[in-house]
């Protein structure tokens, strides 16, 4: 049988640009196996596996790697096709997710993702990272994932990876966010992940879920401009909303086919 596949870039206005993610509806899931291969030879970040089911859309994400537990710039791209390309009838898009319920708005073209919070606290460096990194942060602090606070953006720009000594640690879902007060922005960030196929995600949207309240209790601001600061590189809207984050973004299509299986 032959499936549709879309694969759009995520919080950027241009292709070529933000973080690249596949986007396959579906009737009715393939076995686990499956999807992971289809991730597999996708070759991009996440592949987005979603299925129609009336009141609400079930959404999964891969990577290469495994099925991971929240995915925002994934997440962007299936609105993306759900709306400007599927022609979903309202402005509100219901998702149920291996992180809960999720609610994804549009407004022209935009897209504001409502995600889960995920603050972080202060913490220690496992060695493994430490080892890893050719610069060192001035504060550390975790939640799913290490958050690494650097004194400027040049020195989160400068970042270079021992990938040798940081893929001793496996951090399951989880990776490391470089992160400091922006020169053109509130703030900016890179994301890396241990043992993962691909080691920087070039935007990455869940890592936003720690970012945004970390930042605007340190900003005292409730809305930020983010950037992340890959070679791809991507904008970010946010605004801090108690227990939830908002995250808004534009994406792109760049390209779209059929497999067979």
């Amino acid at each position: 049988m032959s499936y549709k596949f879309y694969q759009v870039d995520a919080f950027t206005d241009k292709v070529f640009s933000g973080n690249p993610a596949c986007v396959v509806p579906l009737k009715e899931w393939f076995s686990d196996e499956i999807l992971l291969k289809i991730a597999k030879e996708n070759a991009v970040a996440e592949t987005a596996f979603v299925i129609d089911k009336g009141d609400y859309f079930h959404l999964r994400w891969f990577t290469p790697d495994l099925e991971i537990d929240l995915c925002g710039h994934a997440t962007l791209a299936t609105s993306f096709v759900l709306k400007s390309i599927l022609k979903h009838p309202s402005n509100e898009i219901h998702f149920k997710t291996l992180s809960g319920e999720l609610v994804v708005k549009t407004h022209n073209d935009f897209y504001y993702l409502d995600f889960p919070a995920r603050p972080a606290s202060p913490s220690e460096l496992p060695k493994e990272i430490k080892l890893g990194l050719n610069i060192q942060p001035e504060e550390i602090y975790k939640a799913r994932d290490y958050l690494l606070v650097y004194n400027n953006q040049e020195e989160v720009e400068n970042i270079k990876i021992n990938e040798e000594k940081f893929n001793q640690i496996n951090l399951g879902y989880g990776g490391v966010i470089c992160t400091s007060k922006g020169n053109s922005s509130d703030f900016v960030s890179r994301f890396f992940t241990p043992q993962a196929t691909i080691l920087e995600d070039p935007v990455t949207g869940s890592a936003h879920c720690t970012l945004i309240p970390f930042w605007s209790s340190r900003l005292l601001k409730k809305e930020l401009i983010a950037l992340q600061i890959s070679e791809r590189g991507g904008k970010l809207y946010c605004k801090e909303n108690s227990n939830r984050v908002i995250i808004g973004g534009q994406a792109k299509l760049f390209s779209f086919g059929e497999f067979n299986i």
